[in-house]
């Protein structure tokens, strides 16, 4: 079965023993394109599972080569009794392309969801982006007895909340264009946000309490802002084709995949739909930039943008961004090409507008 809502999630992870739906749980296949993710809730899940992750005696540590070599180890490993008296627990780190390999995962991981090898084992297997055509990933979602965690990027506003409690922890924090700058330019990859975050704290300084603005995240961001996803969103949606595109291939450079970037263009579509409904509702341009906390160094521009742009061309291009975010996420095509295709598209619009 598949958790895809995060209370649904957070909720497994801290308590993996409870039955879901009356069933009880005995496999979990955590897998996505972050990494960070996956480890992160991997470790969570095999420490709620077994007092000590590491123990050699309780928990049996795979990878898929270890199947490569050995196809029967892994049913061999889930049938096995624990020596210690404590749940057993097999953690699979799967990171093959291999269509051999994937099919006997997911045969071992249907035997065992089953309740047909050691029924009191627990087998976590971490992957990375399991494609729909995957064994693996059908065999997972098709069990009873098995959870399924698709692990996605975050999104800005869990990015935004993850950097204010970590800052939190050493009395720090940045006002809210700072925070904007911040997310704008943080790592995708989990584990690799973290330690950013980090060493952001360890720049200002932990325990002084400081409220940091954007002019103190300058020195340390080392680039200015306008290489962002979020400026090649406003250079789009200003009609400026070659400055986006050129935004996109700088944000590549950087890390910064297709789904992030066409994310971005949603965002800033929801950032002028969110101006224009109170422009609508009577409230001034500027007061409405002001209200939607448009970043301070964007705000002549995005008010320029919503002289241009009507609701009704904003629901005109929003299918579009969708489409574009679906295409990512399944069709295998090259994002940063579906990113840039994007851009041009909605930099055509605008420049029928007049812009």
């Amino acid at each position: 079965m598949i958790l895809g809502k995060r209370p649904d999630i957070e909720r497994f992870l801290s308590r993996p023993n409870e039955a879901i739906g009356g069933v009880g749980i005995r496999a979990a296949l955590i897998y996505g394109r972050d990494m960070g993710v996956v480890r992160e809730r991997g470790q969570l899940l095999a420490g709620k599972i077994a007092k000590d992750p590491n123990d050699p005696f309780d928990v049996a540590q795979l990878t898929d080569g270890d199947l490569d070599g050995d196809a029967a180890r892994l049913e061999a490993e889930l049938a096995a009794q624990s020596l210690m008296g404590g749940r057993r627990l097999v953690r699979l780190r799967f990171a093959t392309e291999k269509a051999s390999l994937d099919k006997l995962a997911a045969e071992a991981l249907t035997r065992h969801a089953a309740g047909e090898l050691n029924p009191d084992a627990f087998l976590l297997i971490e992957a990375g982006a399991l494609g729909r055509d995957s064994h693996l990933r059908k065999a997972g979602e098709k069990a009873a007895g098995a959870a399924v965690i698709p692990c996605y990027e975050d999104e800005p506003g869990d990015v935004a909340r993850q950097v204010r409690e970590a800052l939190a922890k050493d009395t720090l924090s940045l006002n809210a264009d700072a925070l904007q700058m911040f997310v704008a330019r943080m790592p995708k990859e989990r584990g690799v946000a973290r330690q950013e975050i980090e060493r952001l704290a360890l720049y200002l300084g932990p325990g002084s309490g400081a409220v940091a603005t954007p002019a103190d995240l300058e020195p340390f961001l080392g680039v200015e802002p306008e290489a962002s996803l979020s400026d090649a969103a406003v250079d789009a949606f200003g009609g400026r084709i070659g400055d986006a595109q050129a935004g996109l291939r700088r944000a590549a450079q950087e890390g910064e995949g297709g789904p992030a970037a066409v994310r971005m263009m949603g965002i800033h579509l929801a950032l002028l739909r969110r101006i224009l409904t109170l422009a609508k509702a009577g409230a001034g341009l500027q007061e409405a930039a002001k209200a939607s906390r448009v970043f301070w160094k964007q705000e002549r521009e995005v008010l320029r943008q919503a002289r241009a742009w009507n609701l009704d061309e904003l629901d005109r291009i929003q299918p579009q961004i969708l489409a574009a975010d679906q295409q990512c996420k399944t069709t295998g095509f090259p994002e940063r090409l579906i990113a840039e295709r994007l851009a041009m598209a909605v930099a055509s619009r605008a420049r029928r507008l007049g812009l």
